[in-house]
C-alpha cells in the first residue's frame, strides 16, 4: 500500500513532510479529505495525516521522526541518544514555544481573521514571535550553521519553515538577525525547501 500523506500542500505542518520526503527520496503521495473525514483520523481534526500501509498517526513532528526513524535517515535523526536529544529538543521548542508566539500576529496580519484583530494582542504576539526568533538567532550564532549543531537534521525542517513564515508576514518592525538571515539562504540552496518550504508561501 501506498505511503499517503492527508491535508492540503499549503499547510505549514503538510509541508514539513513533503520536505522531509523530498531529502530522503521518499515516494509519498497526497491527498485532500473532508474534515470529517480528518476528524474521524485525528480527533484534534487537523492535518497532516499519515497513512503507511494500515499505520496511521498524525502530529508533524511525530510524522518527520517516524519516516526518519524508519526509512534510516540517521543524519537527519541521529542514532546517538544525546545528539538526538538536541534534535529533538529544537523540534519540540519549536511546536510548543515558538509555534505558539506567532499564532496571534500571524492569524491577523495574514489570514485577515475577524477574530484576531486586537491591537494589543497583535503586538504582544509579534513580541514574543521577535524574542524567540532572538533564541534561535542565539543558537545559531553558537553553531555557525544549523540548529541542532554542524548538521541539517530533522530540527532544521521543522525551524526552516518557521523562519520562512516570519519573513513572509508583514510586521512594521523585524529585528535585523544576521545569523537567521545566513540560516535561511542556508536553507535555500537546497532544493527541497525551495519547493516546500521558501516557496512564496508563509
Amino acid at each position: 500500500m501506498a505511503l499517503k500523506i492527508i491535508g492540503k500542500a499549503t499547510s505549514i505542518n503538510v509541508r514539513k513532510v513533503l520536505w522531509l520526503c523530498e531529502e530522503i527520496s521518499l515516494k509519498i503521495e497526497r491527498e485532500e479529505a473532508s474534515p470529517q473525514d480528518i476528524r474521524a483520523l485525528n480527533p484534534n481534526a487537523m492535518v497532516p495525516v499519515l497513512r503507511d500501509g494500515d499505520f496511521t498517526m498524525w502530529e508533524s513532528n511525530a510524522i518527520c521522526r517516524y519516516l526518519a526513524a524508519t526509512r534510516g535517515a540517521t543524519d537527519l535523526l541521529p542514532a546517538n541518544a544525546k545528539n538526538r536529544a538536541k534534535v529533538d529538543q529544537w523540534m519540540d521548542w519549536q511546536a510548543t514555544e515558538l509555534n505558539n508566539s506567532w499564532r496571534y500576529a500571524f492569524m491577523a496580519l495574514v489570514r485577515k481573521s475577524p477574530a484576531h484583530e486586537k491591537a494589543t494582542l497583535i503586538t504582544a504576539s509579534l513580541a514574543n514571535w521577535n524574542r524567540h526568533m532572538q533564541m534561535l538567532e542565539g543558537q545559531l550564532v553558537k553553531t555557525g550553521s544549523y540548529a541542532a549543531g554542524s548538521s541539517f537534521t530533522l530540527a532544521d525542517i521543522v525551524l526552516g519553515l518557521s523562519t520562512n513564515r516570519w519573513f513572509l508576514t508583514p510586521m512594521e518592525q523585524r529585528p535585523s538577525l544576521p545569523a537567521v538571515e545566513a540560516y535561511y539562504e542556508r536553507l535555500s540552496q537546497r532544493p527541497p525547501f525551495k519547493l516546500h518550504g521558501r516557496n512564496g508561501v508563509p
